[in-house]
């Protein structure tokens, strides 16, 4: 299976690597369903297939996180990306994704300035006036040194790790292969859309390796905050930029960390907790392009209560449509219209096959829970929590773009109330979404919207006939193809096709045995230990096919 398409690949030695950490925390069977059984025997003897019996006897999500974290930086990613799927995962493993820190040892100075030499054609030392060697922060993908321009200006230099791309690469190779595994092999873990998470997966990580994109990100969120002097985002010194190396402002402030250090200097928290929810839902509702990470070391409290964020490797799209999506589901549970959220939910699941009454009667129960209650008592994010919930039940999954949007919304929910515990996201939101609703069925937006519509009719009617000729040409032609991929069907093809091959090769096991038989009683020719050399052959061939054959049936039988 899996382990056949990687016999001749380059990346066999970093599954084997990868194999044994799993293997430690006691997850190899888990490779063997996965078709890597060669895998396992071999990073098993390479361990002596010893691991500690204080890991195995701890629950599953702490070991998997534990293997996630001593696998690598790619992998630790990958989990802070599941973090957001709690439509996926239920809350004990989504506690356990949080817990992974984006952290790593610092690379050695001697090698980030060879690399930064590469980069911007001199040391560091003759780049800039000054040069801190000791690094502010090492992550998984990057470190960030301090150092001032040559006119005075303080900034932070963000330098991408020596060597980290192949790796990385090579670990999203290997985990593009074994999802396409797990969806075809697992009808458990079909459901968790592996192909889907990791292609997600994959983009947003390519993204963040690509230092230039920070920059370019960190530009238009600035672009669209141009107007609002409360929120600060860090500038960019372009000249310097580059796709493994980005310089940006420094932001002397107090970090989201150090709530002490906020009230020791007279900042109003309960302003800085509006500013940030204003914030926040300016960039998901209005805008539709986001911070995707803004946990409290990613935000910083400035003089005259402003905000000010950073790191903008991680960022979430919307496109118009989704945002009235977001905006009528947000309305919806605010006004406790279970009908509504219903329609919303199945329309980002696909309209799937499901008994939409018991779905709606669980929303309603869910949105009669908030019946009466003043929207002080809101929390939007325990809302959102159970309704990701519910979605697990009933096996409805949310678009990817969704899914890092309402962490995102969760995540500065709880740093505006650490702020000002009586903070109340919902009372923020609700005139917005009020003012959104009216704004979408205004007679203008209407008007557009109608005459786009009649456009797209337009061109659909124009182009029919042209499409209507080239459909009979391709029939009359004999080029007119009809596919239909059926998963169950392949799978009763494969199964067919395996009984036909173990059929051929009993008959050829028969006919040997037969042929033998017959070629011993007849006299003359070559001879081992007196008996004739050919039949002797033939009968040794029919029994190794006959042991094939049966193996094959037993461990068809184990497969089953």
């Amino acid at each position: 299976m899996l382990w056949d398409t990687l016999g001749t690949a380059r990346d066999i030695g970093r599954l084997n690597e990868l194999a044994s950490v799993l293997i430690r925390y006691g997850f190899g069977d888990v490779l063997r369903r996965l078709g890597l059984a060669n895998v396992v025997n071999g990073a098993g003897k390479a361990l002596h297939w010893k691991y500690a019996s204080e890991i195995t006897n701890v629950e599953s999500p702490v070991r998997f996180c534990h293997a996630l974290a001593e696998m690598g930086p790619t992998f630790i990613k990958l989990g802070q990306i599941l973090a957001t799927r709690s439509d996926l995962f239920s809350p004990e493993w989504i506690v356990e994704f949080e817990k992974l820190q984006d952290q790593a040892p610092p690379v050695s100075f001697e090698l980030i300035c060879k690399q930064l030499h590469e980069d911007l054609g001199c040391s560091p030392q003759q780049a800039f006036a000054e040069f801190d060697p000791k690094p502010l922060a090492a992550a998984s993908i990057a470190q960030v040194h301090r150092a001032r321009l040559q006119d005075g200006t303080e900034v932070i230099i963000k330098v991408r790790r020596p060597g980290i791309r192949p790796i990385m690469e090579a670990d999203l190779r290997l985990l593009a292969r074994i999802a396409e595994v797990m969806e075809s092999e697992s009808t458990t873990l079909r459901r968790f859309r592996p192909r889907e998470v990791v292609r997600q997966f994959t983009h947003s990580l390519r993204r963040e390796l690509d230092l230039l994109a920070e920059c370019r990100n960190a530009e238009r969120i600035a672009k669209n905050f141009n107007n609002d002097p409360k929120i600060v985002i860090p500038k960019v010194y372009w000249s310097w930029c580059r796709e493994r190396v980005n310089v940006q402002e420094f932001i002397d402030g107090i970090s989201g960390r150090n709530i002490e250090a906020v009230e020791k200097t007279g900042l109003d928290r309960k302003l800085l907790a509006k500013h940030g929810g204003q914030a926040a839902l300016k960039m998901m509702l209005i805008d539709g392009f986001y911070h995707g990470d803004p946990h409290q070391g990613n935000i910083f409290y400035l003089p005259e209560n402003r905000i000010a964020f950073i790191d903008f490797g991680m960022v979430g799209r919307l496109s118009f449509e989704r945002r009235h999506q977001l905006v009528q589901l947000l309305h919806s549970m605010v006004e406790l219209d279970a009908p509504r959220v219903v329609e919303v939910l199945l329309t980002w699941a696909g309209d799937p096959l499901l008994n939409c009454e018991n779905l709606t009667f669980e929303v309603e129960e869910f949105v009669d829970k908030y019946h009466g209650v003043s929207l002080k008592n809101f929390n939007l994010g325990m809302m959102l929590t159970e309704l990701m919930s519910l979605l697990r039940e009933y096996s409805l999954n949310l678009p990817p773009d969704l899914t890092i949007l309402i962490k995102a919304l969760i995540t500065l929910e709880g740093v505006a109330l650490q702020l000002d515990p009586d903070f109340d996201m919902v009372s923020e939101a609700e005139p917005l979404l009020h003012q959104l609703m009216l704004d979408r069925y205004a007679p203008d937006a209407m008007a557009k919207r109608g005459w786009q519509a009649i456009v797209g009719t337009a061109e659909l009617l124009t182009g029919l006939p042209q499409d209507l000729q080239q459909l009979f040409r391709s029939a009359r032609s004999g080029r007119f193809q009809l596919h239909v991929d059926v998963t169950r069907l392949k799978a009763f093809g494969n199964q067919l096709d395996r009984a036909a091959s173990r059929l051929a090769i009993g008959n050829v096991v028969a006919a040997m045995i037969i042929g033998s038989s017959i070629v011993m009683t007849v006299d003359g020719g070559p001879t081992l230990f007196g008996l004739p050399l050919f039949g002797v052959l033939g009968f040794l061939s029919a029994v190794v096919g006959g042991i094939w054959l049966v193996f094959s049936i037993w461990s068809s039988g184990r497969g089953r």
